[in-house]
């Protein structure tokens, strides 16, 4: 159940995204196609994340340092590229427009991430 929470809001998150960032857009045909495009692309981010990002920390761990964490945002918005080459891989109507369409668009669903997060808990305690 938390992975589709999860799931849900990283897709909330991503349509909050498109209608912030200039540049990141899903042109979906339908109200419908939009929907599914957007779980199936936070599914892809989520996967990307998952796999990438610990892997990049380890090895990146010096540039992590040296910048004072501001590596960070350029490995967010490399992260978000990749996932628009893999959503145009697998022809999904999702694009974001070159480095600084991601670097703003990763900034905004991480905060977006985080306050949808707040409201909705992953997990129901108790019951």
């Amino acid at each position: 159940m938390g992975f589709l929470i999860r799931l849900a809001i990283t897709a909330v998150a991503l349509w909050i995204t498109t209608l912030i960032v200039p540049g990141v857009e899903v042109s979906g045909r339908s109200g419908t196609t939009t929907a599914v495009t957007l779980v199936v692309v936070a599914l892809i981010f989520g996967v990307v994340n998952a796999v990438l990002k610990p892997l990049i920390r380890v090895f990146g761990c010096v540039f992590y340092l040296l910048t004072l964490g501001l590596f960070a945002l350029v490995v967010n918005a490399l992260l978000f590229l990749l996932t628009d080459r893999i959503a145009r891989a697998l022809d999904l109507p999702f694009h974001v427009d070159g480095f600084w369409a991601a670097f703003w668009g990763a900034i905004v669903m991480a905060v977006a991430t985080w306050l949808i997060s707040v409201v909705v808990p992953d997990r129901w305690e108790g019951r």
